[in-house]
């Protein structure tokens, strides 16, 4: 682990059950353990039918800028960010939830946007500050459909 990883994580763990890191704010609480983050936001499960449509979707996370998944129906999946292909392989359901909900805490370089974080964000357009980018449910749809992606 590099020392910038493990303070992340020392800071996570030491953040369990806060609902906010560095003064960073969620939409609700959030429990974190470790690099996961355990319990389901919504209280939900998933459909990794509607999940599907938000990692695709323009309108939602439209995650396929970045990503790619194998065998996925959609034109111009990107690769500035890893393929996720077989994810839920390699991830744990709570694993996948908190690179979701604010990757930034794990990779503080990462270009990869925050979706559930509320506030210490940039460029932010005014009517969408204080709310988070995906509600609790599509990312537990995500959570679903991207743990569903075993090699």
């Amino acid at each position: 682990m590099t020392p910038r990883l493990l303070s992340g994580l020392t800071m996570a763990l030491l953040c369990v059950a806060c609902g906010q890191q560095d003064g960073n704010r969620f939409a609700s609480e959030v429990v974190i353990e470790g690099d996961a983050v355990p319990v389901s936001l919504s209280g939900e499960p998933g459909d990794a039918m509607r999940g599907q449509s938000v990692f695709a979707s323009r309108e939602e996370g439209h995650c396929v800028l970045c990503h790619r998944v194998d065998g996925l129906d959609a034109e111009f999946q990107g690769n500035v960010g890893p393929a996720l292909t077989g994810i839920g392989g390699r991830l744990t359901a709570g694993q996948i939830r908190y690179r979701i909900i604010d990757a930034q805490q794990i990779w503080p370089d990462t270009v990869m946007p925050s979706y559930y974080r509320t506030s210490g964000l940039r460029q932010v357009g005014h009517a969408y500050e204080g709310k988070p980018t995906l509600s609790a449910q599509q990312i537990e749809d995500l959570v679903a459909y991207l743990s569903s992606q075993t090699p």
